[in-house]
C-alpha cells in the first residue's frame, strides 16, 4: 500500500515537471518567434509560429494561439501570400480576446483589399474606425513596429491610391502605353492566354488599339483609397479646365501660365494621324492601317511618337501566315508616322511562323527592346528577351536568363527611365496568377534585384501591364480583380516607395574640412516611447542609415575635443526616394583671450603709451612673484619679457597702430592670455591697467548658483550660464586639468547622497564636453554630504535656502599640463 502511494505522487510530479518542461519550452519558442519577426525574418517567422501552432497549439491560452496566428498572418502578409495570410487574420479574428483589436482589424481590412474583396474591406475598415475610437490610446504589440533607424529593407507596404478609369468597358482593356499625353491601350475580347496563338480572324471578338488623348483628364468611376476603403471620385473636371500642374500627376512648369493676350490657336496631336474624328476628350479607335481583322495587342511607342512597334497576329498585306501546326503565331511589327498615316509596316527580323513574339517595351535610350515569346531554348512557357538596335537592326535577341525567367510565364514587360524593368509573371508566387514585379537592371540586361510589389498594386487576380515613372510616383496598369475582365487602373502613390529613406551623414571638422571618424550620433525620434540610438561615424566620418518615413528626428553628434553639433531632420511627406547626404561641421573650442580696454590715465607727461599691472591669484587675489610676463608684437612679432618680483608688478611700452597679444606663464599655474587692442596713432598716450589672475594647482573654485532640485541629479535650466563661465575659464587655461566636485546637503541616506552627487558631477562634466572641454581634462569626484559650507548637518533644523547652499558644485585644479 505504501509503495503503490510512493508511486502514485511520483507520477504527479512527473507529470507535473513533464508539463512544466513543455509549458516552458512553448514560451521559449513564442519568445524566439517574437525575434525573428523583429528582425523581419519572415520565412523564418512563419516556420517558427506554424510549428507553434501544429505542435503546441493545445498548451497555448486562447489569447496567446490568437496573437500567433495574427503574427503569423502578419508574416505571410509580408512576403506576399494573401490567401495563407487572410486564413490566419480570420482564425485570429474568430477568437474574442483578438475580436476588439483595432490594429488587427486595420491590417485584416488592408489584406481583404489587397486580395480584391473590397466590400468586406470596408466593412472591416469601418469597423476599425469603431474600435479606435473605443479602445483607449496604447502600442498595439501584435506588428512590430521596427526600429527608427534600419540597416535597410522595408518596414511597412508602400501605400497606393487606385483608381477605376471610366474609359473600362464590360470587355477588355489592358496593357497601356504612354504616347504622347495620352493612353495606348488594347481593347476588345481576348482568349484565354496571356498570348495569344490561335485563332482565324475576324469578328468581333479580336482586340484592337484604342487611343485615349490627354490621360491627365480621364474620368474616374470609383477609387480604392491606401487605408483599404473605397470612394467615389468627387470635383469632376469642369469642361474645358485647364490640367497641366493643377493635377497629382504632374508638376506645374513656367508653362502652365496663360498664354499671350489674342493667341488663341491650340494644337491638337491626334489631328491627321489617322484616328477616327472624335471630341479630345473621347476614345479614339487607331487607324485601320494599324487594326486589322485579328489581334492587335501591346504597342511600344518612340519618344517623339513618330515610330511604333506593335503586337499582332502573324498578318501582314492581307496575307495571313500559320505554323507547321496550323496555329497562327503573334509577331511584332514596326511602323512610321508620315502625314498623318502609319506607314511602311514591317515584320521585326526575329519573328518566326513557329513561335509567338509579342508585347514590346522600348528603352528610353530607344536602343533596346524587351519583348515576350515563346521561342525555343526558353526556361518557361514564355520568358522576357531583349534585342539591341545595332547598324541600323535589331539584333539577336538575348534571354534575360532565371533571375527574370521561370519554368512559368513572364510577360507584358516595361522599362522606365531610370532603366528599370517592370514584369509579370505567375512563375514566381505573390497574390495572383500573374503579379507585376519589378526588376534593378545594369547594363540593360544584368538584373540586379527582382522585387515583388505590394498590394493594391497585386492582387487575387492577374496583375499585369504597369507603364509609370522612374519613381513609380504614378501610373497605369491592367488588372481583372474587378469582375474577372481586365480593366485599366490608375494608381498614385501616397507613401515613400520604401519603408525607410536611405541618409548618409558626414561629419567633418569646420576649419579643415577634414572628415570626423569615432564621432557617436545619437538619433533621437519623436515617436513617444521610442528609444535613442547610437551609431558611430567610420574611417571617412560618415555613417549610413535608413530612417522611417513620415517622422521627425534630432541628430546630436559629440566626440571629445569638439563642440556638440545638433541638427534635425524630417521625413514626413517625403516621396521622392532619392537618398539624402547631411553634412554636419563640429568645430574645436577656441582659446579664449580677454580683450584690455584703454582706459585714458588723464596725465599729459606720458611720452609713450603703456600698459602695467598686477600678477595676482585667482583665489587669494594676492601678488604671485616669478611669474615671466610677455608681451607681443602682432605688426612685428618682437616680444618683450618682464619677470614680476615680490610685488608682482609688470609694465611695458606700446607702439599705437599695432595689436598686442599679453601672456602671463609660471610652472604650476596656469597661463594667461589677453589681447591688447591697437592704439590709434594720432591720439595722446594712454595708460592701459591690467590685473593678470591665475589659477594655480590646488585652487577650488565655487561655481555659483549651480543649484539641484531635492534628491534630482539633472541640470536645472537656470544652471547654464553659470556653467558657460567655467566653459570660458577651460577655454582660457587648455592645459588646465580639474576635478568637478559636486555636494549634496545633509538630509537623506549618506550612501545615496554620495552617489547622487557622482551623478551630479558626472552631469557637469557632460556639459563641459558637449562645449568640447575633453573629458581628459575633467574628473568628476561625488562628495556627497561630507563637506557641508554650515552647520545644517543631521538633526540641526535649518531653512530651504539654507540646505541649498549645501547643494552645490565646485572645481579643484589638480594639474596644469
Amino acid at each position: 500500500m505504501k509503495a503503490s502511494w510512493v508511486k502514485q505522487v511520483l507520477g504527479v510530479l512527473l507529470w507535473m515537471s513533464c508539463s512544466t518542461a513543455a509549458w516552458s519550452q512553448t514560451d521559449s519558442l513564442l519568445r524566439q518567434a517574437e525575434r525573428l519577426l523583429g528582425f523581419k525574418a519572415y520565412g523564418r517567422a512563419i516556420d517558427a509560429y506554424s510549428q507553434i501552432l501544429k505542435e503546441d497549439g493545445d498548451q497555448l491560452t486562447p489569447a496567446q494561439k490568437a496573437m500567433a496566428q495574427s503574427k503569423l498572418a502578419y508574416a505571410y502578409q509580408q512576403v506576399g501570400d494573401g490567401a495563407k495570410a487572410e486564413r490566419y487574420y480570420r482564425e485570429a479574428f474568430s477568437n474574442s480576446d483578438m475580436d476588439g483589436d483595432p490594429q488587427q482589424a486595420l491590417q485584416f481590412a488592408q489584406m481583404l483589399a489587397g486580395n480584391g474583396k473590397f466590400q468586406e474591406a470596408q466593412k472591416q475598415y469601418e469597423r476599425y474606425l469603431q474600435l479606435k475610437q473605443k479602445a483607449p490610446p496604447r502600442r498595439v504589440a501584435s506588428v512590430p513596429e521596427g526600429d527608427a533607424v534600419s540597416a535597410g529593407g522595408r518596414k511597412e507596404a508602400v501605400r497606393y491610391r487606385l483608381e477605376y478609369l471610366s474609359l473600362n468597358s464590360q470587355g477588355e482593356e489592358f496593357s497601356p502605353a504612354f504616347y504622347q499625353d495620352g493612353l495606348v491601350y488594347v481593347s476588345g475580347k481576348k482568349g484565354g492566354a496571356a498570348i495569344e496563338t490561335q485563332g482565324s480572324g475576324g469578328g468581333a471578338g479580336y482586340l484592337d488599339l484604342f487611343y485615349a488623348p490627354h490621360r491627365n483628364n480621364l474620368k474616374i468611376d470609383g477609387i480604392l483609397n491606401t487605408d483599404g476603403t473605397v470612394s467615389k471620385p468627387v470635383n469632376e473636371r469642369v469642361k474645358g479646365e485647364r490640367s497641366l500642374g493643377r493635377d497629382a500627376y504632374t508638376r506645374p512648369t513656367a508653362n502652365d501660365s496663360r498664354t499671350v493676350p489674342g493667341f488663341n490657336a491650340s494644337i491638337n496631336i491626334t489631328e491627321g494621324l489617322g484616328y477616327v474624328p472624335r471630341s479630345s476628350n473621347s476614345v479614339q479607335k487607331l487607324s485601320k492601317t494599324l487594326n486589322t481583322k485579328y489581334h492587335e495587342g501591346p504597342a511600344t511607342f518612340s519618344r517623339d511618337g513618330s515610330r511604333i512597334i506593335f503586337t499582332r497576329n502573324n498578318y501582314n498585306e492581307g496575307r495571313s501566315g500559320k505554323s507547321t501546326e496550323g496555329v497562327n503565331k503573334l509577331k511584332l511589327y514596326t511602323a512610321r508616322q508620315q502625314n498623318g498615316t502609319w506607314v511602311d509596316v514591317e515584320e521585326l527580323p526575329f519573328n518566326s511562323d513557329e513561335y509567338s513574339v509579342g508585347h514590346p517595351a522600348l528603352s528610353n535610350d530607344e536602343q533596346l527592346l524587351y519583348f515576350a515569346s515563346d521561342m525555343p531554348g526558353g526556361l518557361g512557357g514564355t520568358d522576357i528577351y531583349v534585342s539591341r538596335y545595332q547598324n541600323g537592326k535589331w539584333g539577336k535577341p538575348v534571354n534575360l536568363g532565371a533571375s527574370i525567367n521561370t519554368r512559368k510565364n513572364e510577360l507584358f514587360p516595361f522599362v522606365d527611365e531610370a532603366g528599370n524593368l517592370y514584369f509579370s509573371s505567375d512563375g514566381r508566387g505573390g497574390l495572383g496568377a500573374l503579379d507585376i514585379f519589378f526588376a534593378n537592371l545594369s547594363n540593360g540586361s544584368t538584373v540586379q534585384s527582382v522585387e515583388h510589389l505590394d498590394a493594391p498594386i497585386n492582387s487575387a487576380e492577374d496583375d499585369f501591364g504597369l507603364i509609370t515613372d522612374a519613381g513609380r510616383r504614378s501610373g497605369y496598369f491592367s488588372s481583372s480583380r474587378r469582375d474577372g475582365n481586365d480593366d485599366i487602373f490608375r494608381f498614385v502613390r501616397e507613401s515613400s516607395l520604401y519603408g525607410c529613406r536611405d541618409l548618409t551623414i558626414r561629419l567633418y571638422d569646420a576649419e579643415s574640412d577634414m572628415p570626423l571618424d569615432s564621432v557617436s550620433i545619437v538619433v533621437k525620434s519623436k515617436v513617444e516611447g521610442r528609444p535613442d540610438q547610437t551609431i558611430v561615424t567610420d574611417g571617412n566620418g560618415q555613417v549610413q542609415l535608413c530612417l522611417e518615413g513620415n517622422n521627425n528626428f534630432i541628430f546630436q553628434a559629440s566626440r571629445d575635443g569638439y563642440i556638440n553639433s545638433t541638427v534635425g531632420f524630417m521625413t514626413r511627406s517625403l516621396t521622392d526616394d532619392q537618398p539624402t547626404r547631411l553634412e554636419m561641421s563640429m568645430m574645436k573650442p577656441t582659446v579664449i583671450m580677454d580683450t584690455i580696454a584703454a582706459t585714458s590715465t588723464g596725465a599729459a607727461s606720458l611720452a609713450r603709451s603703456r600698459i602695467r599691472g598686477v600678477v595676482i591669484g585667482e583665489r587669494n587675489r594676492r601678488p604671485i612673484e616669478g611669474v615671466t610676463v610677455r608681451l607681443r608684437n602682432e605688426c612685428n612679432k618682437r616680444l618683450s619679457e618682464y619677470v614680476t618680483r615680490a610685488d608682482g608688478r609688470y609694465s611695458f611700452d606700446l607702439d599705437p597702430g599695432c595689436d598686442y597679444t599679453l601672456i602671463a606663464s609660471k610652472p604650476e599655474f596656469g597661463t594667461n592670455t589677453n589681447r591688447i587692442k591697437r592704439l590709434p596713432k594720432k591720439e595722446n598716450p594712454r595708460e592701459l591697467s591690467a590685473d593678470l589672475p591665475m589659477l594655480s594647482v590646488g585652487d577650488v573654485v565655487t561655481i555659483d548658483n549651480i543649484y539641484y532640485d531635492l534628491d534630482r541629479f539633472s541640470l536645472r535650466s537656470d544652471a547654464s550660464r553659470e556653467l558657460d563661465r567655467l566653459v570660458a575659464t577651460m577655454r582660457k587655461y587648455p592645459s588646465l586639468v580639474i576635478e568637478i566636485r559636486s555636494h549634496t546637503d545633509s538630509r537623506g541616506d549618506a550612501t545615496h547622497n554620495k552617489i547622487l552627487s557622482t551623478e551630479r558631477a558626472k552631469a557637469v562634466a557632460s556639459y563641459l564636453n558637449s562645449k568640447g572641454i575633453s573629458r581628459k581634462r575633467m574628473v568628476a569626484v561625488g562628495m556627497g554630504e561630507s563637506q557641508l559650507v554650515n552647520n545644517c548637518t543631521d538633526g540641526v533644523i535649518c531653512t530651504d535656502a539654507e540646505h541649498q547652499r549645501n547643494r552645490r558644485t565646485e572645481f579643484k585644479v589638480i594639474a596644469i599640463k
